[in-house]
């Protein structure tokens, strides 16, 4: 699955692994959680009022579109949370295989 964010640059730091709807995934130490989501899907979430996806919009906490859900119940930012190793973000989507449907990266 193709991604939004590319990384351009790599910097020191182990891989931190997390999961985004129970698929294995890795991180940087270091990265937020939205570059960490981005790194992997094309949005962050579904919209809460229609039909559509998420992905932020000001990348530095003010505007609220970052949201998202953990599997531990827990609503986070992801612009201004760091990903955290076993961290499982939860986007509504469901997750086929390698397929994910009816959401977020569809």
């Amino acid at each position: 699955m193709t991604g939004l964010f590319r990384r351009l640059a790599q910097r020191p730091g182990p891989a931190v692994p997390f999961t985004i709807d129970g698929v294995p995934v890795q991180a940087q130490a270091g990265d937020l959680l939205i570059g960490a989501i981005l790194l992997h899907r094309r949005a962050l979430r579904l919209f809460e009022f229609g039909p559509g996806e998420r992905a932020g919009y000001c990348l530095m906490g003010a505007c609220q579109d970052c949201w998202v859900t953990l599997a531990d119940g827990r609503r986070v930012r992801a612009c201004t949370t760091l990903v955290e190793p076993g961290m499982a973000v939860v986007t509504g989507a469901v997750v086929t295989g390698a397929v994910v449907t009816g959401g977020v990266g569809d």
